[in-house]
């Protein structure tokens, strides 16, 4: 199997990059209460180094800038990414050098890192005011446009943790709520208590599980999808294909980068390759246009520490599909064929096929 080098497959974009017309990014709703976002988002953890080494504060914030001035203007952290919280600290100081009210600030509690890659969930009342009350300090802001529940705690019942976000909302700390990886029960049983605007989902081409249940729901009730790891982890973008991990990568223990899994997802890299020559994009592009063409309501956040790979990101924007090229698209990538879980194996029994919470 040959691949190009991923300097080959960009260099005609990149060496004209200041010659491409701008793209106007549009806002969208992003659920049915309100809140507008840019179509595409930003997803900030990477720039603390969980994909790749992290970025100084002044190289971080100088890439959000940029995203900013293409035209994305929703951003998503959390209070897990980096050693002491360092991607709210980064974030936060970012904000500082942009219109925050041009911002939708999207951050989340609920996961907690212990010895090793070890986490533990916790949803508990007292702490989900603690933790929003300690980044909104770490953001500098007086309020979070969206905050969320990072993974659910089976062992709290989702009516307690909904109270409470339900009273931030109410003091004007937070102005809309998310959950990330819910079941449907559990996801039904928050949006009785209070709205909920959005879900925060994995979704990409190797990753469509929510396509039957989860999706349905969430436009029945109202609810945005928010689409973490779009690229499938940088998969699509070349990463373990056209590139090497970085040694500290957490890909290097992730099921789909490693062994049989990783030359089995490859034949997939390399149809998709294919397909973006035929409509002449590249192939990060390709894998967007398809996630983006899936709905209005889906709202993807690749997230890059590069600025040359936000401006290849939005050209996706650009990259126009028929109903017939997505089925090509979907057919030449089918999912039975992806090698490998999508998850960690640590955080597998967090993810919403298993995140229902004790009924009352």
């Amino acid at each position: 199997m040959v691949f190009c080098s991923r300097k080959e497959e960009h260099s005609c974009l990149i060496e004209n990059m200041e010659e491409m017309p701008q793209i106007y990014i549009p806002k969208v709703k992003l659920g049915s209460h309100g809140l507008e976002v840019s179509r595409l988002g930003f997803g900030c953890g990477g720039l603390s180094g969980i994909y790749n080494d992290p970025l100084s504060h002044e190289a971080g914030c100088s890439v959000i800038k940029q995203a900013f001035n293409m035209g994305i203007t929703f951003y998503d952290t959390s209070d897990l990414y980096g050693q002491n919280h360092d991607n709210e600290i980064m974030v936060g100081k970012a904000l500082k050098q942009l219109p925050r009210e041009k911002v939708q600030l999207a951050t989340k509690f609920g996961i907690t890192s212990s010895e090793g890659f070890q986490f533990n969930i916790k949803g508990t009342p007292e702490y989900v005011r603690q933790c929003c009350e300690a980044s909104l300090q770490r953001l500098g802001v007086d309020y979070i446009d969206l905050y969320y529940q990072h993974r659910v705690d089976t062992s709290v019942s989702i009516e307690d943790t909904m109270g409470e976000l339900k009273k931030l909302v109410e003091e004007g700390k937070i102005k809309y709520i998310r959950l990330s990886e819910p079941s449907l029960d559990t996801l039904k049983r928050a949006h009785a208590v209070h709205p909920i605007t959005a879900l925060e989902m994995e979704y990409s081409l190797w990753s469509r599980d929510i396509e039957d249940g989860i999706i349905p729901l969430c436009r029945e009730l109202g609810i945005g999808i928010v689409a973490y790891s779009p690229l499938g982890r940088g998969f699509f973008a070349g990463k373990a294909v056209l590139e090497s991990l970085p040694n500290e990568s957490l890909l290097s223990i992730h099921p789909r980068f490693n062994g049989e899994n990783l030359e089995k997802n490859k034949l997939l890299y390399s149809k998709l390759a294919s397909l973006a020559a035929k409509h002449a994009c590249t192939t990060p592009q390709l894998a967007l246009a398809w996630l983006l063409h899936q709905g209005s309501d889906i709202i993807p956040i690749p997230g890059t520490t590069k600025v040359k790979n936000l401006a290849i990101n939005v050209g996706s924007l650009a990259v126009k599909l028929t109903e017939e090229d997505l089925k090509e698209i979907s057919d030449a990538l089918p999912i039975d064929d992806v090698g490998g879980d999508r998850d960690y194996e640590v955080l597998t029994k967090y993810s919403w096929q298993f995140a229902d919470t004790p009924s009352k």
